[in-house]
């Protein structure tokens, strides 16, 4: 398409530079890109000025969400659309474009965001889209009800495009997430505000997933504290403990019979104790 607007990539890196090399000469040359560096390496800052990239070094780790944030402040406001790129994702320069095409393609003006499909290093597709975690849902899983009607749903945030304008509109990421759960609180925002969000499935990219970190239970930590963050945000205590007592019960009946009985008696501890409670006390 001709007249799009600009566009840059912004990444937000942590130690792993044998990735980030990686994803950046997938992505090619004749992008602006933003590496915030949350590990303050000095591999990653070498990387950053031999791929000509913007380096940003906050001194700390920051988590996710501010990383981005952080990036949108030093681009000012007349920035591009974004595209928010994994270290351990490889998207190609070309896809990249025609994810801007798509997203730029007439009726398309109140898409929020895009993402192309992504496959893991063995070739097996990676689950990109997801619906919106609640109440509902969780009792909806701890059942096996499938997925109880038509539900909309959010964009893994490994290769995520977003709109300049939706950026506009909404806001930068809540930074009360520190890693997980940031894309989907602000894909809720977009689509509570009438916004959609796309996925491009003829357009592909590689990600390794959680690649750049080493600790496993740290990261799984995270995650569910992420989870509990949201839903108490978006649905109240009221609805955490409804969520709450879902996931405990679909963990208790599977920590007794079925497979993966130890990685469900560990999640039926985290949300026993609270996921929030045990990463604020670590």
């Amino acid at each position: 398409m001709s007249d799009l607007p600009p566009m840059h990539v912004v990444i937000v890196a942590y130690g792993s530079p044998l990735l980030l090399e990686s994803c950046l000469r997938a992505l090619g040359d004749g992008f602006e890109v933003v590496i915030v560096d949350n590990s303050s390496s000095e591999n990653v800052s070498a990387l950053a000025g031999l791929h000509s990239c913007r380096y940003i070094d906050p001194g700390t780790n920051i988590g996710f969400a501010a990383g981005i944030n952080r990036a949108i402040a030093e681009l000012g406001p007349d920035h591009g659309d974004l595209l928010l790129l994994n270290p351990d994702a490889r998207i190609g320069g070309d896809v990249v474009r025609r994810l801007q095409d798509e997203l730029r393609s007439p009726g398309h003006d109140r898409v929020a965001c895009v993402s192309p499909s992504l496959y893991g290093d063995d070739g097996a597709p990676c689950r990109v889209e997801w619906p919106f975690p609640s109440p509902l849902r969780a009792w909806s899983e701890a059942l096996k009800l499938g997925s109880l009607g038509t539900q909309r749903g959010f964009l893994i945030g490994a290769a995520l495009m977003l709109r300049r304008e939706a950026i506009a509109s909404l806001g930068g990421f809540d930074e009360r997430y520190f890693l997980y759960a940031e894309e989907t609180d602000w894909q809720w925002r977009a689509t509570r505000a009438g916004w959609s969000v796309m996925l491009c499935p003829r357009l592909a990219g590689a990600h390794t997933g959680a690649g750049t970190s080493s600790d496993m239970d740290r990261r799984e930590a995270l995650f569910h504290a992420s989870a509990e963050r949201y839903i108490r945000k978006w649905h109240g205590d009221v609805g955490w403990r409804v969520f709450q007592t879902g996931v405990l019960f679909g963990a208790g009946a599977r920590a007794i019979i079925g497979p993966n009985r130890a990685q469900h008696r560990d999640r039926f501890s985290r949300y026993l104790h609270g996921p929030l409670r045990q990463v604020d006390q670590s």
